[in-house]
């Protein structure tokens, strides 16, 4: 029992990061139709960017750690978003436009570009994060098993819940969340009610921009580090969910994100963990085959 409950706690901080990811995947694909896999990209990027922000802020600047935390959040951020507006206005919404069927292999050559990018900046060093947040709370010391919980695994979920929550109400309650839905349906329809669906496309791609940047700030304090892989198996499980889920439905897609997340800890931690990601993948392709055979009969 005491070995469950902690692979709940455990569960919480990479449950909201998948489902934050497919959160706002889905916002873009839901205008694009079209899998992308920029986001894994930008997220990836956006955690390295704060990692080695954070470092030059500590090294560089003498900034405190906290001070340089934030010094680095802000940098990464602020690249993340800048990063992918140009890539959306300048890349992958021409391709959207023109040659949809080039933007998966274009999405993948951006990310070894922004890997690429990073690595020459650190000088092709590995950069980790100095662990915070950290101090364990016993919260239950069953039968010789404590169970422990972090600052960090508080926050960082918490955050997550209120950042969909809010992104959810918006969604259903706005004039910008009519829009979009507008959109989504039918664009021609909803430019002949005077709907600009450009624009709307384009504020789409920046909020799942913020989607990505903020997850990759969450995991890079959460495991203290980055790597491109990280960000292709993040970007490749997120559209693999949201292919068997309602696509279109950010809520929708953020709770199944949410319940592969404990499906995949539970499964590291009671059978696992060096089989964990292809098992995981294994299932996301046998639902998607299945469930693609059920639609058709």
């Amino acid at each position: 029992m005491a070995f469950c409950l902690q692979q709940i706690i455990n569960a919480a901080p990479i449950s909201a990061l998948y489902a934050l990811l497919a959160f706002g995947y889905s916002i873009s694909f839901a205008l694009t139709r079209r899998p992308d896999f920029t986001m894994g990209a930008l997220f990836a990027f956006t955690g390295q960017i704060f990692i080695f922000f954070t470092g030059f802020g500590w090294t560089a600047l003498w900034l405190t750690y906290p001070a340089a935390l934030g010094f680095g959040a802000t940098v990464a951020l602020i690249y993340g978003l800048l990063a992918g507006g140009v890539i959306g206005w300048k890349i992958t919404g021409p391709l959207q436009a023109h040659a949809p069927t080039s933007v998966i292999p274009v999405s993948l050559a951006l990310m070894i570009v922004l890997m690429e990018l990073v690595r020459i900046a650190a000088d092709s060093r590995d950069l980790w994060l100095s662990p915070f947040l950290n101090h364990r709370s016993i919260l239950w010391d069953g039968g010789g098993f404590p169970v422990s919980v972090t600052l960090i695994q508080v926050i960082e979920p918490t955050f997550t819940a209120v950042l969909l929550a809010a992104g959810a109400l918006y969604l259903s309650n706005s004039a910008g969340g009519r829009a979009w839905r507008a959109v989504a349906d039918d664009p021609f329809a909803a430019e002949l009610m005077g709907i600009n669906a450009r624009n709307v496309v384009v504020v789409a791609g920046l909020a799942t921009a913020v989607a990505a940047s903020i997850a990759g700030l969450f995991a890079s304090a959460y495991y203290g580090s980055m790597d491109f892989g990280s960000g292709l198996m993040f970007g490749l499980k997120v559209v693999m969910i949201a292919a068997i889920g309602e696509q279109t439905s950010p809520s929708r897609c953020a709770t199944g994100a949410f319940l592969f997340g404990f499906a995949e800890t539970f499964f590291g931690a009671y059978i696992s963990f060096e089989w964990r990601d292809l098992a995981m993948m294994v299932l996301l392709v046998l639902l998607a085959v299945t469930l693609r055979r059920d639609s058709r009969s």
